[in-house]
């Protein structure tokens, strides 16, 4: 227990958070999941903060630390940097209380971003290529000349006690849980929610979860920045090289575990959530899940609350993510089969798989090849109920004695 330094927040401060933000903010379900607990083992739980109006939890802290301006706060305006659910979240709630904001992002933020939160009220500007350069003229264009009150994304008591809300929600709505998954990024939202959980329940387990490319808070712990090494990830809210102090002092007391979890089972997260529960949630939303079923053992038998902690996610990319996902559960399969060029050949093969139960999604005839000049190859992608079925719809090919190969980005077969 650290008794040298008192944390930067404390139950108190999530209560009045609660009753600062009540009926400004939507209080979002926390329902089971009956198939995610039957594939997982544990009970699981589902907190869907994607459901705010601005699809993520940040609204909570952001409107928490507006309130709590001063009137000559208000009349010079609020800044924040941010790429993506903090900016809107600052720039909705500011707007709805009279609030002018000024929101730098970084110049290559997706444009969808730019636009909604500008929509919201938020005056963009564009500046630098990362955070720290949007960081950097914040503190001295708007903070320094313009007088603006900084609105920190994670690294400000009254931000994290807007974001402990959420585990008071929680443990109203479901009571019985025991343990915690919650994403880690600058570390707001567990700072927050630990503090928030452990006023209630103090022998509750509240567990961190990380993108195994930026593991900020594990690196702090362990006194080895090195290990950010950063990349390419799909988990872009959580995507932060270096946690907040005063959320690190937090984590140090509260978090029992910190987890690291990497792409595939991301992906695979976003994509159940998809198909099981019908929500779109963000790559930085899902990791909770993605540790659950990365180590379902750890987990048998606990209540565990996972929390959707946003659903902003590009079209495009939760396309492909969904069009991966079931590649790799043999759902949609390429398969590169050798056929005589000749009137027939195509429709017979067409024909083969339709009663296989296979349904043809795209299909390219292939004559400049290797082979025979007359021979051609058909390049089919074709849609399976699961990897039983593809396997089947395989073997009848090669049954009737057509030459059939695994295309790219199909299945293995033994």
């Amino acid at each position: 227990m650290n008794t040298h330094q008192p944390l930067p927040i404390g139950f108190d401060d999530v209560r009045r958070a609660a009753n600062v933000i009540d009926g400004q903010v939507v209080r979002t379900p926390c329902t089971r999941s009956r198939v995610l607990s039957k594939i997982t083992g544990a009970d699981v739980w589902i907190k869907f903060e994607n459901f705010q109006f601005t699809a993520s939890f940040k609204e909570r802290g952001a409107l928490n630390k507006l309130v709590s301006l001063t009137e000559a706060e208000r009349a010079a305006g609020v800044a924040a940097m941010s790429a993506g659910n903090h900016a809107q979240g600052v720039a909705y709630h500011a707007t709805r209380l009279g609030i002018k904001s000024a929101i730098v992002m970084p110049a290559n933020t997706p444009f969808t971003k730019v636009r909604n939160t500008r929509e919201l009220g938020g005056e963009v500007i564009l500046h630098g290529e990362t955070l720290a350069d949007a960081q950097t003229f914040l503190e001295q264009e708007l903070m320094a000349r313009r007088g603006m009150t900084l609105v920190h994304p994670f690294d400000d008591p009254y931000v994290m006690a807007g974001q402990g809300t959420v585990a008071l929600e929680m443990l109203e709505q479901a009571p019985d849980l025991d343990t915690l998954l919650v994403p880690i990024g600058g570390g707001g939202l567990i700072a927050g929610m630990a503090v928030g959980a452990h006023g209630i329940n103090p022998d509750l387990r509240v567990i961190g979860v990380e993108s195994a490319a930026f593991p900020s808070a594990y690196a702090a712990q362990q006194g080895d920045l090195s290990l950010v090494k950063g990349g390419q990830t799909i988990a872009e809210g959580i995507a932060v090289k270096t946690i907040g102090r005063l959320t690190m002092a937090v984590i140090r007391e509260h978090v029992a575990e910190l987890l690291r979890v990497d792409e595939p089972a991301i992906e695979r997260a976003v994509g159940l959530l998809a198909s099981i529960e019908k929500v779109i949630a963000e790559g930085a939303g899902a990791v909770g899940l993605a540790a659950l079923l990365t180590d379902p053992v750890s987990f048998a038998g606990r209540k565990v609350g996972l929390v959707i902690s946003g659903g902003n996610v590009d079209t495009r990319l939760l396309a492909s993510v969904l069009l991966r996902q079931l590649v790799n559960e043999s759902r949609l399969i390429s398969l590169s089969i050798d056929i005589e060029d000749r009137p027939g050949f195509l429709a017979r093969v067409a024909g083969r798989i339709g009663e296989s139960g296979g349904n043809i999604i795209q299909v390219h005839h292939e004559r400049l090849h290797r082979g025979h000049a007359k021979n051609a190859t058909l390049e089919v992608m074709v849609e399976a109920q699961d990897e039983a079925h593809a396997r089947q719809i395989f073997a009848d090919l090669e049954a009737h004695g057509y030459s059939v190969r695994k295309g790219s980005g199909g299945m293995e077969f033994d």
